[in-house]
This record gives C-alpha cells, sequence and structure tokens, in this order.
C-alpha cells in the first residue's frame, strides 16, 4: 500500500523528467544538424532546404519545446510523425528488420513521442503551469 502511495506521487514526476531528458536528447540531434555541434560529418553539406534540414529544425524546436514543457503534446505528435517518416524514408528500404536496417531508434522515439502525444508533459511542465494559472 505504501509503495502505491510512493508510485502515484511520483509517476507523473518521472513522466516530467523523462519529458526533459528528451527534449534534451533532441536538441542535440538539431544541433548537430544545423550547427555541426556535435560535429556528424555526414551532415557537413546538409541543406537547409531539404527533408534532413526540415528535421533539423523539427528536432531543435521540437527539443525545446519538449524540454520547457510547452504545447508538449502537440509537439510529440509532430515529432513521433516526423520519426515514422524517417523509419520508412531512411531504414525501412535497407531491409526489414530494424535491428539490421539501424532503424530502432527511430522506432524508439516515434513510439515514446506517441505516448507523450497522449500523456502530455507531466506537473513539471509549462503546459500544466498554464493550466494551474487558467484554473486558479
Amino acid at each position: 500500500m505504501a509503495m502505491d502511495g510512493f508510485f502515484e506521487t511520483w509517476a507523473p514526476r518521472i513522466r516530467s523528467v523523462f519529458r526533459i531528458v528528451l527534449g534534451l536528447l533532441f536538441i542535440e540531434h538539431g544541433t548537430a544538424k544545423l550547427f555541426h555541434f556535435p560535429e556528424v560529418p555526414s551532415f557537413d553539406n546538409l541543406q537547409l532546404f531539404s527533408l534532413i534540414g526540415l528535421s533539423a529544425v523539427l528536432e531543435l524546436v521540437g527539443g525545446v519545446l519538449l524540454l520547457l514543457g510547452l504545447f508538449t503534446r502537440a509537439t510529440a505528435f509532430i515529432l513521433s510523425g516526423e520519426m515514422a517518416v524517417a523509419y520508412f524514408m531512411a531504414h525501412a528500404p535497407r531491409g526489414f528488420f530494424p535491428l539490421l536496417n539501424g532503424g530502432e531508434a527511430a522506432i524508439f522515439y516515434c513510439f515514446v513521442f506517441l505516448y507523450l502525444s497522449v500523456a502530455g508533459g507531466g506537473p513539471w511542465s509549462l503546459d500544466s503551469a498554464r493550466r494551474r494559472r487558467a484554473v486558479g
């Protein structure tokens, strides 16, 4: 019984921490593509007005919004779609098995973002603060 109370109290907070870490990881993807930090040689000749350029902008802006917990559900839904497109365009043509086609991360991100689009950003988010302010 006592452990149930602990988990009920902390589950939403850990969801917030999860969202923050996810946002930081996606910011890194965006900065690697747009600002070459950290340096990833395959992104050296990235064209901003291309699919990978669009993905870089989505990752940077979406990562910041997730980090802040602002418009979490809509942002996560869009990023879930981005990762689905990334999987089917870049990985699936290389073979059926995600382990072999390099698509495990894309699939994982897709479903993590899909989860956040339904679950929301948790209590430590600007979305939650905006709701509290509107009610109170």
